[in-house]
């Protein structure tokens, strides 16, 4: 298991990396979020009944490889790299994911037509969460 710690000030950070979860509903501790209101808890039984419902069982996942902000295009006014409906190709970028205010191109590993666009643009996404789900 690879960790990385980082000390500011009195505070100390250690980032450790894992083998990414199976999906399911999640509970976040609201300790864990700073700013968040006392007794505020997000569950994924918060999310939109179409989110409920999981991909069918030829849809394949692209997933994020790092934590950070999904943006789906390339600046504010660009049009979105992929959309519902659109054909993807393998190596194609299908959206940016912004770490540490570095810019990682996400591309997609298989060809198919993007069935779901899953995080809003903007949204900070953790490392293995579902980005796209591509239809063959």
């Amino acid at each position: 298991m690879d960790a990385i710690r980082l000390r500011v000030g009195e505070t100390e950070y250690e980032v450790v990396g894992r083998e990414p979860a199976p999906a399911g509903p999640f509970v976040v501790a609201a300790n864990a979020l700073p700013g968040a209101p006392a007794g505020a808890v997000a569950t994924g039984a918060d999310a939109p009944a179409s989110a409920a419902a999981g991909p069918g069982a030829n849809v394949k996942r692209i997933t994020a490889p790092v934590v950070g902000v999904f943006y789906a295009a390339s600046s504010p006014g660009a049009a979105a790299f992929v959309a519902v409906g659109d054909r993807v190709a393998p190596g194609q970028v299908v959206c940016i994911l912004e770490a540490m205010k570095l810019m990682n191109e996400i591309t997609s590993e298989f060809g198919g037509v993007v069935a779901r666009v899953v995080p809003e643009n903007g949204q900070l996404v953790s490392l293995g969460d579902d980005l796209f789900w591509i239809e063959p």
